[in-house]
């Protein structure tokens, strides 16, 4: 646990410099590279003309003639193959390219648990660690000066099978998030305790907050649910295992035996019709993933849904216009969406409730967010793994400031400009400061995320949230041999009997029933691989 802290307090210290104003530059010999006549960022000219399938995030189709993919590709002479994955369905989809024979050359890898699954399957490569020093020096030099104790994370048996992804800005835990309109409605504030908070989900359902003369409104959904179960110190529905630290060892949050007494509470919430009935099927009822509709739309006063930039209000802070002065930032996704539909709507930031023994959090993202790996066709190409590094190198942690960006938003003065000399704001140009995941349509964003707290104002106004405490981490941040052959069994078996004793389907008894067969089916060989884990990094 103190080697984790000590990682998230490095990236703390960060936050606290931006809220300071305070923000380090990266180094390096400017190449200024234009769109029409792109720099070399290599001697290619006598290497062969790859063709690398690639993988990366998308909200949206990036269209084979899109302006940065083609930018790239006149850099370093290659033909890149974008598969349009969507983040919605990506496993699924990339399982099925997978099954077909086909393997990505650039392996973008969503959940880090995967990384031995995908090494087991023998889809991926072996990257040597002398080819990433030397070929994306950039990229290695940003994960040993900024988060060093992830550098190995990508190990398997001791070699390098996918470079770890590790996000800065998941210092910041979700938000917990309220219908401030509703509260004030009804003479209430935000609650501060798990009492308060049972008093304002009971107003919520019974006393008409929307004032339509309508019992059609609920307290919370299946995302506040988590915020529950934290105010006892675990976090349990989420599309992994959560794993605590207890006595210094790992445990199950889900299998503690204090999730009894918050699944008594949820259980009576549900049979008094707090909790929304249709919990069940989520607050999201498709498309962009981080909605919840269930609060947009009216029914729910409360979540702890999205990360926090998916709920900034009109007016949070001050943002560059797109005529390079400042200007009342613009509401985002929820938010935006939330006062489409209720104009006088207006939501609180909440600090998570405490419960019974003083313990309060929501739940959070590990800084290690994912893995990038190479698949294994490529490395049989000569010289084709050496290229993928310097793209991904050149893309993801470039040291000039304008290739840099231009690499995230597109091409200066197309679609972006610098908002001063200093070169820390980025105004995103007309049309596309008003179109959703623009650099999908474009091409641009094809790198990973490197660990560099980002400069921009909306991580600023972030930082002072809160939300860089009480945040509720899985303490296991990779997989195991037996997690990999379980784990998906056992996240079913555990939603299954959650849902049914919230529901009353099965008696709060149930619980210690449940405990035993998710150690029979594979729990316990589960927990003991994880502890193994904790107990070698431990002791590093």
């Amino acid at each position: 646990m103190a080697k984790k802290e000590a990682r998230r307090g490095a990236f703390a210290l960060l936050a606290s410099a931006l809220m300071l104003g305070f923000v380090a530059g990266c180094g390096g010999t400017p190449m200024s590279p234009s769109a029409e006549e792109p720099s070399q960022a290599a001697d290619l000219s006598s290497a062969p003309r790859y063709v690398i399938s690639w993988t990366m995030h998308q909200n949206l189709p990036v269209p084979e003639d899109a302006e940065m993919i083609r930018y790239a590709e006149r850099i370093f002479n290659v033909d890149l193959d974008v598969w349009n994955l969507e983040n919605n369905q990506y496993e699924a989809l990339l399982d099925l390219k997978l099954a077909q024979g086909a393997i990505p050359d650039l392996f973008r890898i969503r959940q880090p648990q995967d990384l031995l699954k995908y090494r087991q399957q023998g889809v991926l490569a072996e990257i040597p660690e002398e080819m990433l020093n030397e070929y994306a020096p950039n990229l290695m030099r940003a994960i040993r000066e900024n988060a060093p104790d992830y550098r190995d994370y990508g190990k398997i048996d001791g070699k390098y099978y996918g470079i770890p992804v590790i996000n800065p800005t998941n210092i910041y835990r979700i938000p917990v998030v309220y219908r401030q309109d509703w509260l004030d409605k009804l003479h209430l504030r935000v609650p501060e305790t798990l009492a308060e908070f049972e008093k304002v989900m009971y107003a919520f359902a019974n006393e008409d907050p929307d004032g339509n003369g309508i019992k059609d409104t609920y307290g919370l959904s299946i995302e506040g649910m988590n915020v529950v179960f934290g105010a006892f110190g675990q976090i349990v529905f989420a599309d992994q295992l959560y794993f605590g630290e207890k006595d210094g060892k790992l445990v199950i949050g889900a299998l503690e035996p204090e999730m009894m007494e918050a699944l008594g509470y949820l259980r009576k919430w549900y049979r008094d019709g707090v909790v929304d009935p249709e919990f069940i099927t989520g607050e999201n009822k498709g498309g962009y993933k981080h909605l919840s509709h269930s609060f947009i739309n009216g029914t729910i006063g409360m979540t702890s849904m999205g990360n926090y930039y998916h709920w900034i209000q009109d007016g949070d802070y001050q943002a560059w216009g797109s005529n390079g002065e400042e200007t009342p930032v613009e509401a985002t996704f929820n938010a935006k969406e939330l006062t489409a539909i209720h104009p006088q709507a207006r939501i609180a930031f909440g600090r998570p409730f405490s419960g019974p023994e003083g313990k309060r959090g929501s739940k959070a993202y590990d800084m290690l967010m994912s893995f990038t790996a190479i698949g294994a066709d490529a490395a049989k190409e000569p010289g084709k793994l050496e290229t993928i590094l310097r793209i991904l190198d050149y893309v993801s942690a470039n040291p000039d400031p304008d290739e840099s960006a231009s690499m995230e938003y597109g091409i200066e003065g197309t679609h972006w400009q610098w908002a001063s000399s200093a070169k820390e704001d980025v105004i995103v140009l007309p049309p596309y400061d008003k179109a959703f995941s623009y650099q999908n349509t474009i091409g641009a964003n094809l790198g990973m995320t490197v660990p560099l707290m980002p400069s921009d104002r909306r991580e600023k106004w972030a930082a002072t949230l809160g939300l860089d405490a009480d945040g509720i981490y899985n303490a296991l941040e990779v997989a195991t041999p037996s997690l990999i052959k379980y784990g998906p069994e056992l996240i079913k078996l555990k939603n299954k009997a959650y849902v049914s004793i919230i529901t009353g389907d099965k008696p709060l008894e149930y619980f210690d029933e449940f405990v035993k067969e998710f150690m029979a089916a594979g729990g316990a060989q589960v927990l003991g691989e994880a502890n193994e884990w904790h107990d070698l990094h431990a002791a590093k």
